[in-house]
């Protein structure tokens, strides 16, 4: 069986979301799904059909994220320490063409949001920059081509 990368913070917001669906969700489903059921005829009971297919999505979202947590393999980057970039850094980089500043932490692929520095290692990005240590020089092949960068900082937060 497959482990998958994930770090603490992903996995608790994990946890957390199927344990929201088990208790708050999933309850309220079944009395939404009751209480249509109550109204009568239910070839014709729109309350009971959409409920119906909310329950379907809620209990494929749990089965779904079952399936995540069980092959997790959960690494707490705060517990990580060095000068050579790994799965849960947290990178700083420079881009050589427009002297622009990015900051990116290497994630499990359930947690990217490139939007908020996440990245998952699996992305080009990550790919090109694990290994690599302060000072070093990274060519990433992005689809809008070659994007040069040096690592500033790497740190494990």
């Amino acid at each position: 069986m497959e482990k998958f990368p994930m770090t603490k913070v992903g996995f608790e917001k994990l946890q957390q979301e199927l344990t929201n669906l088990k208790s708050v969700e999933r309850p309220a489903i079944i009395n939404a799904i009751a209480s249509a059921r109550a109204l009568g005829d239910l070839s014709e009971n729109a309350e009971y059909h959409a409920a119906k297919e909310k329950q379907g999505f809620i209990e494929g979202r749990i089965a779904e994220l079952e399936g995540k947590i069980s092959h997790a393999d959960v690494i707490d980057a705060a517990t990580l320490s060095g000068d050579v970039i790994k799965f849960g850094a947290t990178v700083t980089i420079i881009d050589e063409e427009t002297d622009e500043e990015k900051v990116y932490q290497i994630v499990g692929t359930d947690e990217a949001d490139i939007n908020h520095g996440l990245v998952s290692y699996t992305a080009p990005i990550a790919k090109g920059l694990i290994g690599k240590s302060v000072d070093d020089f990274v060519e990433i092949i992005t689809p809008n081509g070659a994007k040069e960068y040096t690592v500033i900082e790497v740190d494990y937060k």
